[in-house]
């Protein structure tokens, strides 16, 4: 059977691959037969059908029939500085507009382009000072039958390149290694591409790769997308699917100790925590290992939530362990953990590299002894000298921040604990029915009673001082700000401001307001005893690097100034945009950019101008960036998404994910007749790889 994905003939059986192709084929990651038909073209050039230049709009492409009407120079009289110019009119029947053609660098075309002689012209087409101009094109001699040239009659992929490769070899080896294959089995069921009027697997790719017509090729795009991500789903979701099997029916009850404690709060949860608290709750209690990811927006309450399940876990006896990526949130963590916690009789521990000799010794001993209910640290909780007595449960803050071997390490500590992801960077909901399909999802949207939404002003360099006014202001109502820069030491080598120079510049700004300087450089100590003054109002502003970016929870800070805030993504605006607003208090965040602007950093600064909503923002950082970005390394490389787009095929994610769903909850053996081609593609050539609950 001759699937898409285990054709693993080397392609160096493929007429013109020598060893420069070879490596150049290798440098895109393309090995094999299969590896090459993966090869999506970025775009195709519309061939088929002649345009009059008369129709042709400006930018567009010009694909005619034209005469060459004269040949004339421009530029220096005289020397290579001279530019061919061609003129040529429209001889396609439609119209008799006139082209210069403008040949830089090509005035050899003079001996080869005839007057007088009729040519299939391909190129981009402008208007420049009052003529149609075309410096890219390509010309091919009309043959006397009417008939296209090869290049011409068609849409042509345009594939990548790299190296010594040529769109002519690509498409040459490409329909070489369609010719070798009579049939591509097909990886649908029959009824399923009926009813979402999809073509064979054979048909798909021999038509996107080499359509007629648009309709073909948007035709095969869309079997080939959909197909991807049916069998991601299903992968993702097999895993889930048994889970939500095992689970315990029914409610589940809150312990004696979650009820004390939320009794005693000062506010009441919001109704997303309460919902989310629910839904772990009864994964917790389930027959299968909880696999949950809880994600909110920057300041919606997360760690309390995870704080109130955790009592669940602990009026069992076992252990919890919290992982969080820097010192410095673990330690907010842990401080955050014993104001909570510890008149509940709750025994806390905190465990970084910084601990060292006997009282690490000692520790580890107690944690080993079950002396010990909650453990916070860092990556520190998996190295090898840590024992756990009865580890039943591990929460992860900021989970995109740790590789998948870091949280295996820490789950494989315990007998299958259960575990619960965090993150303030909301998922796009496409990413969210992909690369984080087998996860259960639960979402905190609404905020805490009281909070204002932040005012966010865009300032550019004329704008400064006004700025630096407003946050004065602030300053005399007793509140507190942040100044945070992209650098720590500039040392002249550019203009970017850094905390350096400027913590030194605003004590000039500000002279009676009190302020420190905190940055990755400085002992974790020292930054510790710089926040804890800052958190009991002994200083007025902090001036910093993105050091800042998630954890500190200061109430009285309402001003946040980012500077070169074209130089960070749209999380990390967001996030330390989140750092203010804490409180009832109106607060403000400044983004303030440099007057040279790329048309991404301007799209970057207009969402967090327009919008507060971080699960807003996260789509538009997906519509910016692309998955790749937002996934990190890890996942990118887990979702080799060849056809499918996350930003543009919702709609077949939604079909994809209701068809997985409802053949896992009729077949989950795909042992009926008509599941047979999907067992078969799982089993010889899977799209993804099974283990996706890594992703």
């Amino acid at each position: 059977m001759d699937y898409l994905r285990n054709l693993k003939q080397s392609i160096t059986t493929l007429s013109g691959v020598g060893p420069a192709a070879t490596v150049s084929y290798q440098e895109i990651g393309i090995e094999t037969y299969s590896d090459l038909l993966l090869l999506s073209p970025r775009s195709w050039e519309d061939r088929s059908e002649v345009r009059a230049l008369g129709s042709i709009v400006d930018n567009e492409m010009a694909n005619t029939l034209v005469e060459v009407v004269s040949h004339s120079y421009f530029g220096l009289r005289t020397g290579k500085k001279r530019t061919l110019k061609i003129i040529v009119r429209d001889v396609s029947g439609e119209g008799d507009g006139r082209l210069s053609l403008l040949c830089f660098g090509r005035n050899f075309l003079e001996k080869t382009i005839k007057i007088g002689r009729i040519y299939y012209l391909y190129g981009s087409v402008s208007r420049h000072h009052g003529e149609l101009q075309c410096s890219q094109f390509e010309l091919y001699p009309a043959t006397e039958d009417g008939d296209f040239p090869k290049q011409f009659g068609k849409i042509l992929p345009i594939y990548p390149l790299r190296g010594s490769l040529s769109q002519r070899l690509i498409r040459k080896n490409m329909q070489e290694v369609l010719g070798k294959v009579k049939y591509f089995t097909n990886e649908l069921p029959e009824e399923m591409q009926a009813e979402y009027h999809l073509l064979s697997t054979d048909e798909a790719i021999r038509k996107y790769h080499f359509p007629k017509t648009l309709e073909e090729l948007n035709h095969g795009r869309k079997t080939l997308a959909y197909t991807e991500l049916f069998y991601l789903q299903l992968v993702a979701r097999r895993h889930k699917g048994l889970q939500q099997r095992l689970t315990k029916q029914g409610p589940s009850i809150p312990t004696t100790l979650e009820l004390k404690f939320i009794e005693n709060l000062p506010f009441s949860l919001t109704r997303d925590q309460l919902s989310s608290l629910k839904e772990i709750r009864e994964d917790l209690d389930g027959e299968m290992p909880m696999n949950r990811l809880l994600q909110g927006d920057v300041g919606s309450g997360k760690t309390l939530v995870a704080w109130i399940s955790a009592l669940h876990i602990l009026s069992t006896g076992a252990q919890v362990a919290f992982m969080a990526p820097t010192e410095l949130l673990a330690r907010q963590h842990a401080e955050s953990a014993a104001t909570l916690l510890s008149s509940l009789g709750i025994r806390l521990a905190f465990l970084t590299g910084s601990v060292k000799n006997k009282e690490r010794k000692l520790l580890l001993q107690a944690i080993a002894e079950g002396n010990v209910d909650i453990i916070i640290g860092t990556h520190a909780l998996f190295s090898a000298e840590v024992a756990f007595k009865n580890l039943r449960y591990v929460i992860i803050d900021e989970q995109h921040r740790f590789g998948v071997e870091q949280r295996l390490a820490l789950t494989q500590k315990g007998s299958v604990p259960d575990l619960l992801l965090m993150t303030a960077t909301p998922i796009p909901r496409t990413l969210s029915l992909t690369v984080f399909g087998n996860l259960n999802v639960s979402t905190l949207k609404t905020m805490p009673e009281g909070r204002k939404p932040v005012i966010t002003h865009l300032v550019n360099e004329q704008s400064r001082n006004r700025m630096y006014q407003a946050v004065g202001v602030e300053f005399t109502r007793s509140h507190q700000a942040y100044f945070v820069y992209p650098r720590i030491d500039d040392s002249g080598q550019s203009d970017l401001r850094d905390v350096t120079n400027m913590y030194e510049f605003l004590k000039n700004q500000y002279p009676d307001a009190k302020s420190a300087l905190i940055h990755s450089k400085l002992d974790e100590d020292a930054k510790v005893s710089i926040l804890r003054q800052y958190q009991q109002g002994s200083l007025d502003y902090l001036v910093s690097t993105s050091v800042v970016e998630v954890g500190i929870d200061i109430p009285n800070a309402t001003c946040m100034i980012i500077e070169h805030a074209e130089r960070f993504g749209l999380s990390a605006l967001h996030q330390l945009r989140g750092r203010v607003g804490r409180s009832e208090l109106q607060s403000y965040c400044f983004l303030v950019f440099s007057n040279e602007l790329t048309d991404e950093a301007k799209q970057r600064l207009t969402v967090m101008k327009e919008s507060n909503d971080g699960f807003y923002i996260a789509e538009q950082d997906l519509l910016i960036r692309g998955p790749g970005e937002l996934t990190g390394k890890r996942q990118s490389g887990y979702l080799k998404l060849v056809y499918a787009s996350l930003t543009d095929d919702l709609a077949l994610i939604e079909i994809a994910r209701k068809e997985a769903d409802t053949i896992l909850a009729t077949d989950p053996g795909l042992l009926l007749p008509h599941n047979t081609c999907i067992r078969n593609t799982l089993s010889e050539a899977p799209p993804f790889e099974a283990e996706t609950n890594e992703a």
